[in-house]
């Protein structure tokens, strides 16, 4: 048994009353408790006048007191509270009110037994790895933010392709004509990159893998890196491109533009109940052997 939670924050993006429903419930669950839960200001915003009987917070000030992050969405919802704060490597729980929920697992339904069970201890911590990644320009540093899931180089409003150079550890490996490149965490091999026929990383994978968008050519084929190499994606004129960071944040760039990407020290921590399953998560997600008994 883990150790038990008690400062506890509430984060949600949402458009339905569901979500809202969500949050307010678990806030009166969590009261009733006896703990004070925190709403996170944007969240509470959202929600509305009710949200006043409790504490709103920062994100700012969840990263430097809160031993629990509780995200109520989509996956795009808990990768962005990663991203604010990965700094802290303060713990995530996601309950799922989108679509696949690859990283948000506890479900709407069960959110009050589920939660309740990590806050008494009962759960398993995992770390998911981020990507660092900054654009230079001209040697001067433009942009720098940080992945959990992926960083996509595309053609952005162009309707053509893209050209750029691929350099690994320093060492040139192609020039390529194509829509753009994914490289994508672990984490992030359940995404875009896998709907672009990536290859699914196990999270335990200490890999980085580059996928191809629509390439102009057939050999260029999904490479997986190891987590310690320097990838340099540079594009080559006259094409202008934009750069996508989890989906959340963009970066537009210009020809001889360099995107780096490394591995970033800071980590994810992700809490689930006892008894997650990757490959049964992956099997409900996937529909694997869908209709089919186990033998």
């Amino acid at each position: 048994m883990a150790r038990k939670l008690d400062k506890i924050s509430l984060i949600g993006k949402f458009q339905s009353a569901d979500g809202t429903e969500t949050v307010l419930d678990l806030a009166r669950y969590l009261r009733a408790r006896g703990i004070d839960p925190w709403i996170e200001q944007g969240t509470a915003a959202a929600i509305g006048k009710v949200a006043d009987d409790f504490t709103t917070v920062t994100y700012g000030e969840i990263a430097d007191k809160a031993e629990l992050a509780v995200v109520v969405g989509g996956d795009g919802t808990l990768l962005n509270a990663a991203r604010m704060l990965a700094e802290r490597s303060v713990p995530l729980v996601g309950i799922n009110l989108g679509r696949l929920g690859f990283l948000t697992d506890l479900s709407r339904v069960h959110a009050r037994r589920q939660l309740g069970e990590i806050l008494d201890g009962h759960y398993r911590a995992e770390s998911r790895f981020m990507l660092h990644a900054e654009v230079a320009r001209g040697g001067e540093r433009i942009f720098q933010t940080l992945a959990l899931n992926d960083v996509v180089v595309n053609r952005g409003s162009l309707g053509r392709m893209i050209e750029f150079e691929l350099l690994v550890d320093g060492e040139f490996v192609y020039s390529l004509r194509s829509d753009g490149m994914i490289v994508a965490t672990p984490t992030g091999s359940t995404a875009y990159a896998m709907a672009a026929n990536g290859p699914i990383l196990h999270p335990g994978v200490g890999g980085i893998a580059l996928v191809p968008l629509c390439p102009h050519a057939l050999t260029a084929r999904p490479v997986t890196l190891p987590d310690s190499a320097r990838i340099e994606i540079v594009l080559k004129p006259p094409h202008d491109a934009r750069i996508h960071f989890d989906g959340v944040a963009f970066c537009d760039v210009s020809a001889g533009d360099t995107l780096c990407i490394v591995r970033s020290p800071m980590e994810v921590r992700l809490l689930h109940p006892e008894g997650h399953s990757y490959f049964a998560m992956l099997r409900e997600k996937l529909h694997w052997s869908a209709g089919m008994p186990r033998s």
